[in-house]
């Protein structure tokens, strides 16, 4: 996907991001993806009490990408609370992995990277 609007995804992720309930570590987190079918989705993260039970943005993100009717995520630009951009987690870069392409971009600090270079040798649905 050539045309990937990054000043878009980020004010989607920076609004997302404001959205967040983050009361305990004060880290809320925003991101936005463009899809293959040209939607853009986002997610939050939410935190819980018992800390551990807490959701990153990720797993909003992919739970309204498959509400929303599933399809393949072509970019991600996640945020932290001064809109710059973050790396997921383990967990959610083999969310991202399963609902993506090794050629999905991601926004790193750095610009923007193919998705492959977050999770080298990703295991997925191929595997099993």
């Amino acid at each position: 996907m050539a045309n990937i609007d990054w000043d878009q995804l980020r004010t989607e992720a920076i609004g997302a991001m404001k959205r967040a309930y983050a009361p305990y570590s004060k880290f809320p987190v925003g991101v936005a993806a463009k899809t293959d079918d040209g939607r853009i989705v986002s997610g939050c993260n939410v935190e819980n009490a018992s800390y551990g039970l807490g959701l990153c943005a990720e797993c909003g993100l992919i739970s309204n990408l498959v509400l929303g009717g599933r399809s393949i995520i072509k970019a991600i630009y996640c945020v932290d609370i001064n809109g710059n951009a973050l790396s997921p987690c383990g967990r959610c870069r083999q969310l991202l992995w399963e609902h993506s392409t090794p050629d999905t971009q991601f926004m790193t600090p750095d610009g923007p990277a193919p998705l492959s270079t977050l999770l080298p040798w990703a295991f997925g649905p191929e595997n099993l």
